[in-house]
């Protein structure tokens, strides 16, 4: 077990603080509270014969008997304390419930009255509590009649009534005034029809019972049976109700009540009077006698209580009871409240790392990656990419997509990561989300961002991926005028994009299609090669089905207007938007602009039209026409083209593209060496590749280049 420094640190500064049964001035834990029994008590409690008491704080003990409880005397009853607390000025006591035909003598048990006492009913702890069938409490406060209080406890039903439940069915509650010193209660049994299992014979209609000094009293009270056979009994009692716990076997006269802990609390003060009053016109009287301690008025309405002043500990009813607060007791406390803080945040934050873990699909997860061979992907705790990040520091941010934001982290081996947060995903959407990760994980191709892992405690998953340095296609080409990357580089792009889309398609484990292919999606590290990423819109489709169908997702621009009218994904998809791509590289214009005109507004369709009418040149990039010419250019615009159908079956596959985007490749490499070669003055080793009539690519000899050349 883990134990924290500021534990051990703790421990070393309670050594240092003086035991209290160590100095003559140290002050007994139990001034702020005491358990039962003992005969030893605080001011201003006592036992007569043992202590000094103040009057009417009387508590009677026995202390030759070992484990003899104490007693304290309100009226004619006697209460048993369960504990007593100075500085929050309550007494704990036990209590018998007030019962009707419980027994077979009738009523049992007395009211109480705390008349002429320092105590009254606590308002805050205490409820009027019934446990009852069909049958209606109510009472009235003496010392203010227009304050009336009640509950109806009803029993349709047996099966209505619930262990735990004190809400109205078997047992009901009701808060009491502040203040209160007794009370009469008045019971009206409900002779309304009792429904299935529940019977009650009744002679008279709303026959009044109270419960005073004298017991309970009712005339001619209904019998209530439970089937005929097991008799019920009526109970009531003012208890304090976080330790009250309902059980329907409270109802039966058999209940038995030695486990249900009861209890009351009762609260005090002194005397009738406001701290103000009582320092004015009987300061011998005035209890708060201590140097360093403050008066404050009852919240209950009558007398005073005393406590010790701030910094100060102890009782403030006896001269010097009050002591200071020792400073290496101040520190303890404080540290020692620092340390309970952290903990508790820390259990809480693995509670809710452990919640949002499962809720995100964990164990689903960890299954998959376990199961799966090729998988490298691993899970990340939050505490990791926190620290990676800097607490994702907006410094960190660079990037943001449909799907999420992305910060650049650095593990501590000083790899560079890259962080997606995404955005809330939802639950139904879970398993799926855990198969693509998992699926994702296994793809390992030079032209695709790997995925490294994922962390699943936070509330939306964050996924890892390697970090690649040198941004985005669309970066390069529409936000870096004064950066332009060559053709050669530009086809080469192209080139891998389609073989990183055509490996998903045809040779993953199962085929996944990316659904946003676009140049923001495509990234170049240093030396321009590049990297299809952000898969949060993929969708896996299974060998037995050519197309998946969907809610239409993707981008202006990019989205293949076949997927975007049938909602029918297919792999042709995924090649529209590379088409759409091949457009960019081609012309270095923006796939929607509303600065164009209307009819140009959507650069893909306007590009076919150019191109049907042999004005391509009207839009293509003047630097790579000047560069590459229209022996290069005219072959990668036909293979846009043929991207671009309306008709997703008239489209090429990605393999076909990729197969053609190399050979293009070639052959500009080809003639860029036949070039360099005949420059200087040498004859070529090997039949370059050229392009026919049709745009399609053929062998030549060697004298036929030179002949061009």
């Amino acid at each position: 077990m883990h134990i924290p420094p500021l534990f051990n640190f703790l421990h070393l500064v309670w050594l240092l603080v003086p035991a209290s049964s160590s100095s003559p001035d140290s002050v007994d834990p139990s001034a702020l509270g005491m358990d039962a029994p003992s005969c030893n008590f605080d001011f201003p409690f006592g036992a007569p014969g043992f202590s000094q008491y103040r009057k009417g704080f009387e508590v009677s003990c026995n202390p030759s008997l070992s484990g003899s409880p104490s007693w304290l005397q309100v009226g004619s009853k006697k209460l048993q304390i369960m504990n007593i607390s100075i500085a929050e000025g309550y007494v704990r006591t036990g209590i018998t419930p007030s019962t009707w035909q419980c027994s077979r003598s009738g009523e049992t048990g007395e009211g109480i009255s705390l008349e002429g006492t320092p105590f009254t009913f606590s308002h805050t702890r205490n409820k009027l509590t019934v446990v009852s069938c069909d049958t209606f409490v109510s009472f009235a406060d003496h010392r203010n009649s227009s304050v009336s209080v009640g509950c109806v406890s009803f029993c349709p039903s047996q099966l209505s009534i619930t262990d735990g439940a004190c809400s109205g069915v078997g047992c009901c509650q009701a808060a009491i005034p502040v203040g209160l010193k007794s009370f009469d209660a008045q019971f009206y049994s409900i002779p309304d029809e009792i429904k299935r299992r529940w019977k009650l014979k009744v002679n008279n209609t709303l026959q009044p019972m109270t419960a005073s000094s004298s017991g309970p009293q009712r005339k001619e009270a209904p019998s209530i049976v439970f089937e005929n056979t097991t008799p019920l009994c009526s109970k009531v009692f003012i208890a304090e109700y976080e330790n009250f716990t309902f059980s329907k076997r409270y109802l039966e006269i058999s209940g038995d009540w030695e486990d249900a802990p009861l209890s009351m609390v009762l609260d005090w003060a002194i005397g009738n009077e406001t701290c103000v009053d009582a320092r004015r016109r009987n300061a011998s009287d005035y209890a708060c006698i201590d140097e360093n301690s403050s008066c404050y008025d009852s919240p209950d309405g009558v007398g005073y209580r005393c406590n010790c002043s701030e910094g100060y500990q102890g009782n403030p009813y006896v001269a010097g009871g009050c002591q200071a607060v020792g400073l290496s007791a101040m520190i303890l406390i404080f540290l020692g409240s620092l340390w309970i803080y952290w903990l508790l945040k820390k259990l809480r934050l693995g509670r809710l790392k452990r919640q949002y873990f499962m809720q995100n699909g964990g164990l689903l997860l960890q299954q998959r990656i376990t199961s799966a061979r090729r998988a490298t992907a691993r899970i990340f705790t939050i505490e990791e990419l926190e620290r990676a990040t800097n607490g994702f520091s907006k410094d960190r941010v660079i990037g943001h997509g449909g799907y999420g934001t992305v910060y650049k982290g650095i593990l501590p081996n000083d790899q560079i990561i890259a962080i997606k947060r995404s955005k809330l995903v939802d639950e139904i959407q879970i398993e799926s989300f855990i198969n693509e990760v998992a699926i994702l994980s296994q793809i390992d191709h030079k032209n695709v961002v790997k995925l490294l892992g994922c962390c699943l405690e936070s509330q939306v998953p964050l996924l890892v991926y390697e970090f690649i340095s040198n941004g985005t296609l669309f970066r390069h080409i529409h936000e870096k005028p004064n950066n332009v990357i060559p053709w050669e580089a530009r086809l080469r792009i192209a080139a891998e994009t389609a073989t990183a889309l055509a490996h998903l398609h045809s040779r993953a484990s199962v085929p996944i299609i990316h659904r946003d292919v676009k140049s923001a999606n495509i990234l170049l590290d240093e030396s321009y090669t590049a990297k299809v990423a952000d898969f949060g819109a993929s969708r896996l489709v299974p060998y037995d089905r050519t197309h998946v169908t969907t809610l239409v997702q993707g981008t202006l621009g990019y989205l293949d207007p076949e997927y975007f009218y049938t909602s029918r994904l297919t792999e042709r998809s995924d090649v529209y938007s590379f088409g759409v791509v091949l457009v960019e590289l081609l012309t270095a214009e923006k796939p929607v602009s509303f600065c164009r005109t209307e009819t140009e507004t959507n650069l893909a369709s306007h590009f076919v039209m150019l191109l049907q009418g042999k004005r391509l040149w009207e839009v293509a990039d003047s630097r790579m026409v000047a560069e590459a010419g229209e022996t290069q250019m005219l072959p990668v615009a036909d293979l846009a083209r043929r991207c671009l159908s309306v008709k997703g079956e008239e489209r090429p596959t990605m393999e076909e593209v990729a197969v053609e985007l190399d050979a293009l490749l070639r052959l500009m490499k080809q003639h860029l060496a036949l070039r360099r070669s005949l420059q200087d003055g040498a004859r070529p080793l090997a039949k370059p590749l050229a392009i026919n009539d049709n745009n399609t690519i053929d062998e030549v000899g060697a004298e036929r280049v030179c002949e061009g050349g």
